[in-house]
């Protein structure tokens, strides 16, 4: 079964990646797509994303209580930690829960209340013109995404720590600035780009294939929900492994 639909869904991004009919419909699509994907998700990502900043701060710190280790390694650690895994992956699988199951369920409808029969009858590439927008917009958004999601972890980690008193805002600014790597953000974008790949196709995998009625809509939407996630950190373990 898991070859049937793996190559199902080969066979569904050949018919997405042909060349469409009309760049100009479909460059009003992606842009409405990068809204829906990418700012109208904006909000959640800083809210999780702060708390998860100050709540890692204050348990480094409750970790890493020695007078042999400077404060500043807590900054360090934190801003490490959110830019490899934290920033990409959380928001990855927030994005692929709020995202996907909508992604999964547009798609899902369409299908069986045979809209696209009706696109494809009027030889429109109905694969193309509804999930080519939306995995261009995946890719473009994710890296804005997860770049925000950073910025706030980091921010709440300076946050919490001058709150619970757990490092001064002086000692964990260095620590965010003490050997950083750039090759960091490196991986952390090569993981944002997979992911906004993952995060668009497979929900529309699941969707455009789905047969029945309302009750397999939803069902449908639970399927790509659950294999995105695991497709998620799947591919984590991969690129960590091929950079790092």
């Amino acid at each position: 079964m898991f070859f049937y639909h793996f190559g199902e869904y080969l066979l569904l991004l050949k018919k997405v990646f042909k060349k469409p009919e009309k760049w100009k419909i479909y460059w009003k699509e992606i842009l409405h797509e990068m809204n829906e994907i990418g700012v109208g998700s904006i909000g959640l990502i800083i809210i999780i994303s702060t708390f998860i900043g100050a709540v890692m701060t204050m348990q480094i710190a409750f970790q890493l209580v020695s007078d042999l280790i400077p404060n500043s390694i807590i900054g360090q650690i934190n801003r490490d930690s959110n830019i490899l895994e934290l920033g990409p992956t959380i928001s990855a699988l927030v994005l692929m829960g709020k995202v996907g199951s909508s992604i999964s369920s547009q798609i899902g409808s369409m299908r069986v209340t045979e809209q696209i029969d009706a696109l494809e009858i009027m030889g429109i590439n109905a694969a193309g013109y509804l999930i080519l927008p939306k995995i261009v917009a995946g890719v473009v958004m994710m890296p804005v995404v997860v770049i925000i999601s950073i910025f706030c972890a980091l921010v709440g980690g300076l946050i919490g720590g001058s709150l619970t008193g757990a490092v001064s805002a002086g000692d964990y600014i260095i620590g965010i600035r003490e050997s950083f790597q750039g090759f960091t953000m490196v991986v952390a974008m090569v993981k944002a780009f997979f992911y906004g790949f993952i995060i668009t196709s497979v929900p529309a995998h699941k969707g455009f294939h789905v047969r029945g009625g309302a009750l397999e809509v939803g069902q449908a939407g639970t399927r790509a929900v659950v294999i995105g996630c695991i497709s998620i950190l799947a591919s984590d373990y991969i690129i960590t492994a091929l950079l790092l």
